[in-house]
């Protein structure tokens, strides 16, 4: 009995699944640990950036057209006394003793004739001042002393053809082409396993039948169908995620196609099949979850490729409509200009190349994380 109490005790060792597993092994992996932390800071940056930079995606600033990118604020030294000199010349008087003290423009105003105070409203249309107030009146209206507030604005990225800031439509941009990529992503993913988790199980003509619809789809020119789209309702965000999402899953659909074929020869899709389990069933609980390995792979791999479809519709005019814009729109207005500012050129193009790179190193982690030849 004593030697008995003097064996050492065994305690229960905790294993860890598959999934435990893969996910060790991907944030092992530094390039995909790298890319989520730069997706996920330009998804916030995109969701919330806006409600920072105090600058309305649609609004423009017809005195800031073209403005080039600058850390210090607008309107520089150099700008204020010109703009002064053209607000008076819209008011019929000619401005003098022009002086800045900090954000606020002294000037006097003289005319030949009175002049009338409420054309002092034009300074206030001015994206350069703000409401102008009198402080003096001398001969008679024909001269005034006038104080006009200095508005201070930041367009870190410039603004673009339209005086819009490039930093607020870049990140609205990034909204819309986000959305596209992982709204279309899932809805492909979606038909595509769906559809091919059941030809594949089927088998048989139903399986020809369906593969054969697969086939007839693929031979449609997409540029076509979106086209038609286009002409029949309108360029709209809802068209973009109809038209790619409706094309997209044809590849996913024959991924999971062959998976199935493999895992419903297992013998648990057997005995599952022998113990009466419905066709539902087993589609629900074997076929389906054993193909989500090569379908996350594959959705990594297919939201860069939505994206820049998006982009390349955009480009070429059938993308989302102005005022909204996307990263495909913003490159394709800075192709436009890239002669006299290729910033706006640049931006987006930063965006849009940090983020398909972030999801493509993502999708290499997850596809050597969830390799079962590679533990």
């Amino acid at each position: 009995m004593a030697e008995a109490a003097a064996l050492p005790t065994t305690e229960a060792v905790l294993g860890r699944s598959l999934w435990a597993d893969a996910k060790a092994r991907l944030f092992r992996n530094r390039a995909a640990v790298a890319s989520m932390v730069v997706l996920a800071a330009i998804a916030i940056a995109c969701l919330f950036g806006p409600l920072l930079t105090t600058h309305a995606y649609d609004r423009v600033h017809q005195d800031y057209v073209r403005t080039p990118p600058s850390l210090f604020a607008y309107p520089q030294p150099d700008q204020i006394r010109p703009a002064a000199e053209r607000v008076a010349a819209r008011m019929r008087a000619r401005a003098e003793a022009i002086a800045v003290e900090g954000d606020a423009l002294r000037l006097t105003l003289t005319a030949q004739r009175p002049i009338d105070e409420r054309l002092l409203a034009f300074f206030d249309r001015s994206d350069l001042f703000g409401p102008a107030r009198v402080i003096e009146r001398a001969e008679e209206g024909r001269r005034l002393a006038v104080e006009v507030p200095v508005e201070r604005r930041y367009f870190l990225f410039g603004t673009d053809a339209n005086g819009r800031d490039l930093l607020t439509r870049t990140l609205i941009a990034g909204r819309v082409s986000l959305a596209i990529g992982f709204l279309a992503t899932a809805v492909s993913i979606t038909i595509g396993v769906v559809y091919g988790a059941v030809s594949g199980y089927l088998g048989g003509r139903v399986d020809l039948l369906m593969m054969r619809l697969v086939d007839i789809l693929y031979a449609l020119p997409f540029i076509f169908f979106v086209i038609m789209l286009v002409v029949f309702f309108g360029r709209n965000f809802v068209l973009m995620f109809i038209a790619v999402g409706a094309v997209e899953w044809l590849d996913m659909a024959r991924i999971v196609r062959g998976q199935t074929l493999s895992i419903k020869r297992q013998e648990y899709v057997q005995a599952a099949e022998a113990l009466g389990v419905t066709t539902s069933g087993i589609l629900r609980r074997h076929i389906i979850p054993n193909t989500l390995g090569p379908v996350i792979v594959y959705m990594t791999l297919l939201v860069p490729k939505v994206i820049l479809l998006e982009s390349f519709l955009s480009f070429l005019g059938l993308g989302v409509q102005e005022p909204m814009t996307s990263w495909g729109v913003l490159i394709s207005d800075g192709a436009k200009n890239i002669q006299g500012a290729a910033y706006m050129l640049i931006f987006p193009s930063l965006f849009l190349v940090a983020t398909l790179f972030a999801l493509n190193f993502i999708g290499d982690g997850l596809r050597d994380a969830l390799d079962p030849k590679d533990r």
